[in-house]
């Protein structure tokens, strides 16, 4: 599936970020010596119709994200991933469930969602994994998401949202270890019309198994803090 890859159909690629080379694309300086741990796999695309309906000068957005990757894609900096890149970006997750409570707990940065059982109106303010209400139509749990920091990708693609951003999950029980999940977007500002993506979520059957964390932030601090330590003061133009 590779939805974190890119959501959208897409051939297999030397890296994640490309700049022009003599005869065709080559790895950007920044991420060559990755070599094919760095490089994109295909992707069979999991929205419906097959193609985001961006407006024409949010594509050209979203191409200018993807050509600066490892400077932009919030999964690098260990943001929290949003809604709803959390429940197909490559870490596990965990449902808890009761008559009172619905919440998600992720393992990636440690991010969780805890699902409003009640509309509690309109978020207060955005954050990074939004505000989550939830509700039953029949058999299908259905959970309306709003509120969402605008930086927070829907892959490592560039496709991205503002902070108008909507997003309505359906979750359906396929079977007693499938659930066939959906997340349909809107947000007027940068796409022409709502576009839906689908596709199976999977219960991990490991005897045991248990939720791992991948709080992430501290194998990120050299990355981001590193030319601040003292000895490096060049690099800041001192």
């Amino acid at each position: 599936m590779n939805a974190n890859d890119n959501l959208e159909p897409a051939p297999p690629k030397a890296a994640y970020q490309l700049v022009a080379g003599d005869f065709v694309p080559v790895p950007a300086p920044e991420v060559v010596a990755m070599g094919a741990v760095g490089a994109v796999p295909a992707s069979f695309g999991v929205v419906e119709g097959g193609q985001i309906p961006y407006k024409p000068e949010a594509l050209a957005r979203r191409d200018e994200n993807a050509a600066n990757w490892q400077e932009r894609d919030p999964e690098v900096k260990c943001y929290m991933p949003g809604v709803p890149r959390a429940t197909y970006i490559p870490h596990p997750f965990q449902i808890f469930q009761s008559e009172s409570a619905f919440f998600i707990a992720y393992s990636f940065a440690g991010a969780v969602r805890n699902v409003f059982l009640e509309d509690p109106g309109p978020a207060p303010l955005d954050s990074w994994m939004g505000q989550s209400y939830g509700y039953w139509d029949g058999d299908t749990w259905v959970v309306e998401v709003t509120g969402q920091d605008d930086r927070t990708w829907f892959d490592r693609a560039g496709n991205y949202h503002t902070y108008q951003l909507k997003v309505t999950e359906r979750y359906d029980l396929v079977s007693e270890n499938v659930i066939e999940y959906t997340a349909t977007m809107e947000d007027p500002e940068i796409f022409e019309e709502p576009w839906t993506i689908k596709m199976p979520i999977y219960r991990r059957l490991e005897e045991g198994y248990e939720l791992p964390q991948f709080k992430c932030v501290e194998f990120v601090e050299e990355m981001m803090y590193g030319r601040y330590r003292k000895g490096r003061e060049s690099e800041l133009g001192f």
